[in-house]
């Protein structure tokens, strides 16, 4: 077949020329890389030969070869090798979401090119390991890319070669060997690159040994072994260092930054496994997407069996990453036996457990990493209080909340212990912003009053708090929604209700959108204010089931005035005096939209409250 000239993807391009004029100082990440892909690959065979006799291979491996005269780098294996639509779809495109947030990053560190922590932060191994895109990272040390492939069990192979300039060529080999090699044309060196002599063997195994020195199959050069492939989940702590951990986990996660926290575990008895875990340090960026790829590694003594398997967390932690080897399940374990697997359930729960009561004991040793954290993964912790109950203690322990306390997060049980004589509820109040919320008027008689509030803004805040009822025995009170009993002593009085009744049964009827009018307690500054009923759905919340396609009748809300307020006590000093003036009709209009805007709601007919008010102004002026 001839060769064909094809051209990458518009995004592949401008992240080839940002490699080919790389100005990163690491670029040992290049080699790291494309080991990192021929163990992954090495994997799927082997998975796959459980399946299939016929793509078993008797001696798995990597191999590097250096030519000095010719100036090439060869990786190759003999794992599962590619097609060539696998070839065309995996290199000559960049499927990964926030491509072009990729692409901005990179350009910026690119111009940060005369800093020198821009140089020591390694953040271009961050950058290129964060969005998937690590094969491209050959381009910063190459001027020809040669890529040899044939798929496992397929009888032609696949012949890819690119210098970096938007195109790439592609031809049908007919006696290529099973696997992938990858040939890297170096490019020449000079002093503005001060490239390292990636041909001289000392440099390769300096490179091996920091990056790839716990890879599961040999990476040989020559007659020699690289690397010791010596699992690390199934060595004592103190003998691996801090760095040889983080390097495994940049392996599994293809984030190039160092991990938050070091989770091992051991269970020995009736059902034995190994797992060694990690906490990331920020959130990928698909981390709320619905096909995300998430999950932990499932070893079978020592054998990988799957690289994302879900079954083994739950949900609200799979930013959760690392190994799990267990002894005892079945080599050909399917994803389907899985999620019934009973030893596999023993394990999510145990894992789950361990996780929660490790970030918990991060809280006390660490203040600033568990802040970090919780800034990257809380929103996703509290989706688990509304899954099994008996974890919610575990999560409400260690969740952190903002509140009117203070910048500072406060956690529950610090919350519970500053609460003054008189208080026995956890008030809060969700909402879009910190800003909405703490400048909303149900606030005011909490603020005068000297109560603390929490400041509940991710969107799953507004869900779990209609599944947990208390914490630690303290229940949970929303300001916003009920009747709630501050023991005022600006209280109205019965007399004052009296006075009120005549206006509020005039409101009532009035204002079609309001299921009721009363006075309240909660209001010291503001004419009126919104609230649900104790159990009625909030607007946001109302919102959110409508955008999955819940068709909810509408939700009716109780308006509640302040009968201190001047425009409160002249609305009903009109009414008393002229009961059927037309004019008091768009006074109410105002007064509910006004209370709707202060709360950041939704006005339904905004130019007829825009007409109305710029008539009352006129008047005034």
């Amino acid at each position: 077949m001839s060769t064909e000239t094809l051209e990458f993807q518009a995004e592949a391009r401008q992240l080839l020329e940002l490699m080919v004029h790389s100005i990163y100082s690491n670029k040992d990440i290049f080699l790291r890389e494309l080991i990192s892909n021929a163990s992954d690959a090495l994997d799927k065979r082997r998975l796959a030969g459980l399946k299939d006799d016929s793509l078993k291979t008797d001696d798995p491996h990597i191999e590097i070869e250096a030519d000095k005269e010719a100036r090439t780098l060869t990786v190759r294996d003999n794992g599962i090798g590619m097609t060539r639509d696998e070839v065309v779809g995996l290199i000559g495109t960049i499927a990964r979401s926030g491509t072009a947030e990729t692409l901005r990053r990179l350009k910026e560190n690119r111009g940060n090119k005369e800093t020198k922590e821009n140089k020591e932060n390694g953040e271009s191994a961050e950058l290129i390991g964060q969005f998937g895109v690590g094969f491209y990272s050959v381009f910063m040390v190459a001027d020809k890319v040669t890529l040899l492939t044939r798929k496992a069990g397929e009888p032609t192979g696949v012949r890819w070669e690119s210098d970096g300039d938007g195109t790439y060529t592609i031809e049908t080999v007919e006696d290529a060997p099973e696997g992938t090699s990858v040939r890297v044309h170096l490019r020449p060196a000079d002093e503005e690159d001060a490239l390292y002599d990636y041909t001289d063997e000392g440099k390769i195994r300096e490179i091996v040994k920091r990056y790839s020195d716990f890879i599961s199959f040999p990476v040989r050069m020559g007659e020699a072994t690289l690397n010791s492939m010596k699992a690390l989940w199934a060595r004592p702590r103190s003998e691996v260092s801090e760095e040889e951990y983080h390097e495994f986990y940049r392996h599994i996660s293809h984030d190039w930054t160092d991990p938050l926290d070091i989770i091992q575990m051991r269970a020995e008895g009736t059902f034995e496994y190994e797992a060694l875990l990690f906490l990331p340090s920020r959130a990928p960026r698909d981390l709320y997407q619905r096909d995300a790829r998430h999950g932990l590694q499932l070893y079978v003594k020592r054998v990988f069996i799957l690289d994302d398997s879900r079954e083994l967390l739950p949900d609200h932690l799979r930013f959760v990453k690392g190994v799990v080897d267990a002894a005892d399940l079945s080599l050909n374990i399917s994803r389907e036996i899985l999620q019934q697997d009973r030893h596999i359930q023993l394990i999510r729960r145990r894992l789950a457990k361990k996780i929660l009561a490790s970030i918990k004991e991060l809280m006390g040793k660490d203040a600033e990493k568990y802040r970090t954290f919780w800034s990257e993964f809380g929103p996703a912790v509290k989706e688990g209080l509304l899954d099994r109950a008996e974890d919610h203690k575990a999560i409400l322990d260690i969740a952190s909340f903002a509140s009117t306390a203070g910048e500072e997060p406060t956690t529950l049980a610090d919350y519970v212990a500053r609460m003054p004589e008189g208080q026995d509820k956890i008030y809060f109040m969700t909402g879009e912003s910190r800003a909405q919320v703490e400048n909303s008027p149900h606030m005011e008689a909490f603020r005068a009053k000297g109560y603390e509030v929490l400041l509940l803004t991710d969107a799953v805040d507004e869900i779990w708090v209609e599944a947990v009822r208390d914490y630690d025995g303290t229940e949970f009170q929303s300001i916003t929604r009920g009747e709630v009993d501050l023991s005022s002593e600006e209280e109205p009085s019965a007399e004052e209700a009296g006075e009120y009744e005549a206006v509020l049964a005039w409101l009532n009827e009035t204002l079609d959108d309001v299921k009721e009018v009363r006075l309240t307690t909660r209001l010291t500054s503001s004419p009126a204010c919104l609230v649900s009923d104790t159990d009625g759905l909030t607007p946001a919340l109302e919102k959110m089931y409508k955008a999955m396609g819940q068709d909810l009748p509408s939700v009716k809300r109780i308006l509640e005035l302040n009968p201190k307020h001047p425009l409160v006590s002249a609305v009903k000093a009109a009414h008393d005096k002229r009961p059927d003036d037309p004019g008091l009709s768009e006074t109410a209009e105002l007064l509910y939209g006004t209370a709707l805007l202060a709360e950041g709601g939704d006005l339904a007919d905004p130019a007829r409250f825009a007409a109305l008010l710029a008539d009352r102004l006129s008047k005034t002026v």
